[in-house]
C-alpha cells in the first residue's frame, strides 16, 4: 500500500510538472483566422515550434516563468509575448506586414504613406525586384510601364519616363539627363549608371513628372529613387546564387552587424556571368556576354539618439565583350544606285552572314568590348533638429568608360575604329531640411551643388574597304590604293560644367482635408566644351584632288563653347484628401532642363563647323497633372492619373550622315507635346492570391519640327537638283513612345512549413506588353519596332529566415522582339538592331540568417 501511494503521488508530480512544462495557444490573422504554420520561439533559447495548419500550437519544455515568445510567420510582423501564466490558452494576433495602403516611401524627403503623397509613384520592394530576376533598371522598365529604357551600351544609355528625359539613340555627354537617378540621396550624373546591377536594395521608387522642388538636381521628367538596405545593430546577413542556361551565374552577399556599441556596418557583393547572346562566326566567339562584378560598403555611427552618420563607397566593373548589335535590314535609299548597301557590298565581294536577326550571328571584325567602372564615395549626416531633420549629403563619384566597336555592323573592314573612351568625374553636396512645424505644415528646403569634370578620348579609323561606303562621286580616284586605309581622326574633347540650385517644397492643410503644395525652385547651370580632332593617316600624298577626297570622308574640327543659364521653375498642387482611403491632386508644374554643349562633332557648312549648333538651348516644360488615389479596402488599390506635358526647345538627337560626327548630335525641336493617361491597381484577394497591374496610355508627337533630320530612307535627297539634309516632321509621333504599354501580375502561395519554420510555396506569373514605337528620330517608314509580349514566371518556396528556394523563367514563350534599331554609321542604308534576349530560365537559392537585416 506504501509503495502504491509512493507511485501515485510521483505520477501526480510528474503530470504537474508535465503541465508547467508546456505552453499551448494559437496564432490568428486581424480577422481572427488561423494562420497556418507560424512559427513561435522562445526569445534567447533554443525552443520553438511550428503551428499546425488551424494555427494552434504547443510548446514543450518551455523555461520558468516569465520568459518571452516571437510569433513570426511570413507577410506578418513578428510579435513579442511575455508570457506569466502557462495555465491558460495563449492568442497571439499578428498584423499583416503591411496592407496595400501602407507602403512607406521617401520621395518628398520624409517617411509618408505612398498613398496620401500627391505624386504619381511606383514603388517595388527589394523581395520583388529579386523574386523576378530584375537585376537592374532594364529590368524594372517590364514592372512600370511608364517608365522607358533604351541602351546600345552603357555609355548610349537613355532613361525616360511617359517618353521624355533624354533624347532617344545615341548619347551626348554634354546634355544632362532629364530622369534624376538617386541612390540613398546620392545623385548618379551618368546614365551608365542605369544598367548596373542592382545591390542590397530595399525599394525602388519611380516618381512620374517635374520633382525639381523636392530634389537636388532637377529631374524635368521624373526620377528613380533607390534606397538601399542600411546597417543594423542587429547581426545578420543574406547569402544568394542563381543559375541558369546560357551560363547564367550569380551570386550575390550581404552581411550586417553592430562594430561598437554606437557603430554598425554593411558589406554587400554582387557577381554576375552569362555567356554571349550572339555568335561571330569570323572570330569562333561569343559575344555580347554579361561580366559584373560590384561591391559596397557602409559604416553607420550613431552619434546622439538624434544625430546618425553614414560613410558610404562602392565600386562596379563591367567588363562584356559587348554591345554588338546584329544587321536587322536594308533600305533603300534616294542616293544613285551605285551608293545603295547592296551595290556596295557586292562590289567588295560580300554578304552578310544572315539576314534573319534572330539568327544571332555576326561576323564583325573589330572586337566589341564594354568597360564600364563605376564608383565612389558619399557621408551622410542626418540631425534631428527642432521639428524636422537636417541631412548633409556629400559625394564623390567617378566613371571610366572604355569601348571597342564595329560601328559598320559587317564582317568588311570599313569603319575599322568607332570609340570613345571617357573619363567622369564630378563632387555634389546637397543640404537640406524637412520635418512638420505642426500638424497641417510639412515640407522640405534644400540647396545642392555639382561640379563635374568629363573628358573624353575619341578615335575613329576607316579600314581598307571604307572607300567603297564613302565613295559619293563615279571617279576612279575613289580607288586610289590605300587611300582611306588607315586615315582617321583623333578627338580631345573636355567638358566642365557647375550647376547649382536652392529648392523648396512646403504641404500646408489650410482646411480640413484640403492641402495646398506649393514648391519653388532657383537653378544656374554653366557649362564650357573643348573639341579638338585632328585627322591621321591614309595615303601620304600632295595630290589635291585625293586631299580633297579624304578631307569629304574625315576633315579637322575645332570648336570652343560656352553656355550658362539661370532659371526659375516653379509648382503648385491642390490635395483633397476627405479620408485616408482617398487623396485627389491636380498639379501645375514648370521644369527646366538645362543647357547643353554638342562634344561629338557638328556638321560642317561649306568646309567649316556650323557652330551655331554646337550649343543646345535649355529646355522648357508645362506640366499638367490630375490624380486619384483610393484604397477602397486594406487590400485594394486603385490609382489613376491624367497628365499632359508642352515641351518649349525640346533637345532631341540627330543622326547625322557625316562620319566624322560621331555618334550624330543634339538639336532643338521647337516644341514637342506629349499627354497620356496611367492606372495602376493592386489587390490582395485573400492570404493565397495576390493580383497587381498597371496600364499607360502616351501620346506624344513633335509639335513643330522643321529641321528634323531626314530618316534612313530618304538620305540623299533632293529638290530641285539641291540636296537637302533637313526635313519638317512637326504632328509626327516622337522616337520610343508606345502608346499603349502595360503590366499584369500575380500571385498564389500558401503557408507550409517543411523544414520546420513557417514558410510559403509560391507560384507567380507576370506579363509586360508594348505596342509599336519608332526607333527612328525623324519617323521612318521602316525603323519601326513591333509591338511585343513578354511573359515571365517563378515557383519555390520562402521563408524570412532560412533558406529560400524557386525556379524562374523570363520571356517564357521566346518571343523575338527588338529593343532599338539603329542607322549605321554614313547612312548607306543598312541598320542594326539591339536584341531582347532570348528565353532564359534557371533556381536561386537564398539563405538568410540572423534576425534583421
Amino acid at each position: 500500500m506504501t509503495s502504491f501511494k509512493f507511485i501515485l503521488t510521483g505520477a501526480v508530480i510528474l503530470f504537474s510538472l508535465s503541465l508547467k512544462a508546456q505552453l499551448a495557444g494559437r496564432v490568428i490573422n486581424e480577422l481572427n483566422e488561423g494562420i497556418p504554420n507560424a512559427s513561435i520561439q522562445v526569445k534567447g533559447r533554443d525552443i520553438g515550434t511550428t503551428a499546425d495548419h488551424n494555427g494552434v500550437f504547443t510548446l514543450q519544455d518551455i523555461p520558468k516563468i516569465p520568459f518571452t515568445i516571437t510569433a513570426s510567420s511570413v507577410n506578418y510582423d513578428p510579435k513579442n509575448i511575455v508570457v506569466r501564466n502557462t495555465s491558460d490558452s495563449l492568442i497571439i494576433k499578428l498584423a499583416v506586414t503591411y496592407h496595400l495602403d501602407t507602403i512607406v516611401v521617401t520621395s518628398r524627403r520624409r517617411n509618408e504613406l505612398l498613398q496620401e503623397v500627391p505624386i504619381a509613384i511606383s514603388v517595388i520592394g527589394g523581395t520583388k525586384i529579386a523574386e523576378a530576376g530584375a537585376f537592374n533598371v532594364n529590368r524594372i522598365k517590364e514592372m512600370i510601364p511608364s517608365l522607358q529604357l533604351y541602351t546600345s551600351n552603357p555609355r548610349n544609355t537613355g532613361v525616360n519616363i511617359r517618353g521624355i528625359g533624354s533624347p532617344f539613340g545615341l548619347t551626348n555627354d554634354g546634355l544632362d539627363p532629364g530622369v534624376g537617378y538617386y541612390i540613398d540621396g546620392v545623385y548618379y550624373a551618368r546614365p551608365a549608371a542605369a544598367v548596373l546591377d542592382f545591390m542590397d536594395v530595399e525599394r525602388i521608387e519611380v516618381l512620374r513628372g517635374p520633382q525639381g522642388t523636392l530634389f537636388g538636381k532637377n529631374t524635368a521628367a521624373g526620377a528613380i529613387n533607390i534606397i538601399s538596405k542600411k546597417p543594423s545593430f542587429h547581426p545578420g546577413g543574406t547569402l544568394e546564387t542563381s543559375f541558369g542556361n546560357l551560363g547564367y551565374i550569380q551570386a550575390k552577399a550581404s552581411i550586417t552587424g553592430p562594430i561598437t556599441r554606437h557603430l554598425a556596418g554593411r558589406l554587400s557583393f554582387s557577381g554576375t556571368q552569362r555567356n554571349g547572346l550572339l555568335y561571330n562566326e569570323r572570330t569562333q566567339q561569343h559575344v555580347n556576354d554579361v561580366n559584373n562584378l560590384g561591391v559596397r560598403g557602409q559604416l553607420l555611427y550613431n552619434v546622439s539618439d538624434n544625430t546618425s552618420v553614414t560613410l558610404s563607397g562602392d565600386i562596379t566593373s563591367q567588363k562584356p565583350i559587348g554591345y554588338a548589335q546584329v544587321v536587322a535590314g536594308v533600305v533603300k535609299t534616294e542616293r544613285p544606285a551605285y551608293r545603295q548597301f547592296d551595290a556596295i557590298i557586292a562590289d567588295l565581294n560580300y554578304q552578310l552572314p544572315s539576314t534573319n536577326p534572330f539568327d544571332r550571328i555576326i561576323d564583325h571584325d573589330t572586337p566589341w568590348k564594354s568597360n564600364n567602372e563605376l564608383g565612389g564615395a558619399s557621408l551622410n549626416i542626418d540631425s534631428k533638429i527642432g521639428p524636422g531633420t537636417l541631412t548633409s549629403t556629400t559625394a564623390w563619384r567617378y566613371w571610366k568608360w572604355d569601348p571597342s566597336n564595329d560601328r559598320d555592323f559587317t564582317g568588311l573592314e570599313a569603319l575599322s575604329k568607332s570609340q570613345n573612351p571617357a573619363e567622369h568625374k564630378n563632387f555634389s553636396q546637397e543640404l537640406r531640411y524637412a520635418g512638420s512645424l505642426n500638424d497641417r505644415l510639412s515640407g522640405v528646403v534644400g540647396l545642392f551643388f555639382i561640379d563635374q569634370d568629363i573628358k573624353i578620348h575619341g578615335t575613329e579609323e576607316s579600314g581598307k574597304d571604307q572607300w567603297r561606303f564613302s565613295q559619293s562621286s563615279t571617279s576612279n580616284l575613289w580607288k586610289t590604293p590605300g587611300l582611306l586605309d588607315g586615315y582617321g581622326i583623333r578627338t580631345e574633347s573636355s567638358i566642365k560644367s557647375l550647376s547649382a540650385a536652392a529648392f523648396a517644397n512646403v504641404d500646408w492643410e489650410f482646411i480640413d482635408h484640403f492641402h495646398f503644395l506649393p514648391g519653388i525652385r532657383l537653378n544656374y547651370d554653366e557649362k564650357k566644351a573643348v573639341y579638338d580632332r585632328k585627322t591621321y593617316g591614309g595615303l601620304q600624298t600632295d595630290d589635291a584632288a585625293l586631299i580633297a577626297l579624304k578631307n569629304s570622308v574625315y576633315a579637322s574640327q575645332f570648336y570652343e563653347s560656352n553656355a550658362a543659364e539661370r532659371n526659375f521653375t516653379y509648382q503648385f498642387t491642390l490635395a483633397y484628401k476627405p479620408s485616408k482611403r482617398l487623396n485627389t491632386f491636380a498639379t501645375y508644374a514648370t521644369s527646366f532642363k538645362p543647357v547643353g554643349v554638342n562634344v561629338a562633332g557638328i556638321p560642317t557648312v561649306d568646309g567649316k563647323p556650323a557652330t551655331n549648333l554646337a550649343v543646345i538651348r535649355p529646355e522648357y516644360t508645362k506640366h499638367v497633372e490630375l490624380g486619384v488615389k483610393a484604397n477602397p479596402t486594406n487590400d485594394i488599390t486603385l490609382n489613376l492619373t491624367l497628365h499632359n506635358s508642352d515641351i518649349k526647345d525640346y533637345q532631341t538627337n540627330v543622326q547625322s550622315a557625316e562620319l566624322g560626327v560621331n555618334r550624330g548630335y543634339i538639336a532643338n525641336a521647337d516644341k514637342v507635346n506629349v499627354k497620356g493617361v496611367e492606372f495602376d491597381g493592386s489587390i490582395r484577394v485573400n492570404q493565397h492570391f495576390n493580383f497587381n497591374g498597371s496600364v499607360a496610355y502616351t501620346d506624344g508627337k513633335y509639335v513643330k519640327f522643321t529641321n528634323a533630320p531626314l530618316p534612313l530612307e530618304e538620305t540623299g535627297h533632293t529638290e530641285n537638283g539641291v540636296q537637302v539634309a533637313f526635313k519638317d516632321v512637326s504632328n509626327s509621333p516622337l522616337p520610343g513612345i508606345s502608346k499603349w504599354a502595360g503590366s499584369l501580375g500575380g500571385e498564389y502561395s500558401t503557408p507550409a512549413a517543411p523544414f520546420g519554420k513557417a514558410g510559403q510555396f509560391f507560384v507567380a506569373l507576370d506579363g509586360f506588353y508594348r505596342s509599336s514605337f519608332s526607333s527612328s528620330a525623324s519617323p521612318s517608314k521602316y525603323l519601326n519596332i513591333d509591338g511585343y509580349t513578354l511573359v515571365n514566371g517563378r515557383i519555390g518556396y520562402r521563408v524570412q529566415k532560412g533558406l529560400t528556394a524557386y525556379a524562374w523563367a523570363r520571356n517564357i514563350f521566346d518571343k523575338n522582339y527588338y529593343e532599338q534599331l539603329l542607322a549605321a554609321g554614313g547612312n548607306a542604308g543598312h541598320y542594326a538592331a539591339v536584341l531582347g534576349d532570348q528565353r532564359t530560365y534557371g533556381i536561386t537559392l537564398s539563405f538568410t540568417f540572423n534576425g534583421k537585416n
